[in-house]
């Protein structure tokens, strides 16, 4: 049976998880092509790999640059025009999940699927899935642990911004997709198993989440509202260092991200005024119908 989708997964020191990952995404109903990006382990995940999985792309950097990067560089090596990005501490609870995302492309608006998942050490709530089946709804980004994209608009659109670093790259991403026509998608498939690392780092997911959403308001947001974005993000950020904990992480995450301003000063491309508000009325209030946004979309370019 002919290869028609590509795994593509970043990891870093996280052996067992990946592993068991692996068996899982060899095991679905179509085969895959799986490409493992080392974000400069220091544990023995090349030996794992090349002595359990020999059919495995296996790319490792010596030093770490981060999920964006290695996610932008899988989706590059890969060899199929569909691509699982995924997270190294998931899995394919299923073996029909790849098979069952493969036709929710079949719209030329979407560029993406976000796939259905569960953060099972969490509850056993299903995230992602649309309110019904029958209709293609839209969301306003996908999550990175659980989705698939087109490999050729995602290269075209130059991918995940590659200095958001660690968390935030998504939603960035999904922003400018939406600003060239195309949508999210939320999948009907199995769920993916999210099993979220006990070994993640708090106060550095605090101090990423901090800076990217500074940049993100940055990169994105029309000119007139810049100003009000910018100081609602940052009051925003400061409540939440203020409740959730790791209070100067976060608070230097946002200072580091108007650093960041600065520094990628020249890369802003805010998008449009209605695009932005359409983003913003998908996140706060949920999914829509394709056909209900589609005529605030732009149109499809034909090659």
């Amino acid at each position: 049976m002919k290869v028609q989708a590509s795994v593509v997964i970043p990891t870093r020191d996280r052996t067992e998880e990946l592993r068991k990952l692996l068996r899982s995404a060899l095991a679905q109903t179509i085969p895959v092509e799986i490409l493992v990006m080392d974000d400069g382990t220091s544990d023995a995940t090349a030996e794992m790999i090349h002595n359990e999985f020999p059919e495995v792309r296996y790319h490792r950097l010596a030093s770490s640059r981060g999920p964006a990067y290695q996610r932008n560089r899988g989706i590059e090596l890969a060899s199929n025009d569909l691509v699982f990005p995924i997270d190294d501490d998931v899995l394919f609870n299923s073996p029909r999940t790849v098979e069952q995302t493969l036709p929710e492309f079949g719209h030329p608006r979407v560029g993406a699927v976000g796939i259905p998942f569960i953060n099972v050490r969490q509850d056993q709530t299903v995230r992602q899935r649309p309110p019904e089946a029958k209709a293609i709804y839209v969301t306003h980004a996908f999550v990175g642990a659980a989705h698939a994209v087109r490999r050729d608009l995602f290269l075209k659109l130059g991918g995940f911004r590659e200095h958001f670093f660690y968390m935030g790259e998504e939603g960035d991403f999904c922003i400018r997709m939406l600003s060239q026509g195309y949508v999210v998608r939320l999948g009907c498939a199995d769920p993916i198993h999210h099993l979220e690392s006990r070994r993640r780092n708090l106060s550095r997911a605090g101090f990423s989440g901090r800076r990217n959403d500074i940049l993100f308001v940055w990169h994105n947001v029309p000119f007139r509202q810049l100003p009000i974005h910018l100081i609602g993000t940052t009051v925003n950020g400061i409540r939440s260092a203020l409740s959730q904990g790791c209070f100067w992480s976060m608070l230097r995450g946002t200072w580091n991200g108007y650093v960041g301003c600065w520094k990628h000063r020249h890369e802003r491309e805010e998008v449009s005024a209605s695009i932005y508000q359409l983003y913003r009325r998908l996140k706060k209030e949920g999914p829509a119908r394709l056909k209900d946004v589609e005529p605030l979309l732009a149109p499809l370019r034909t090659k």
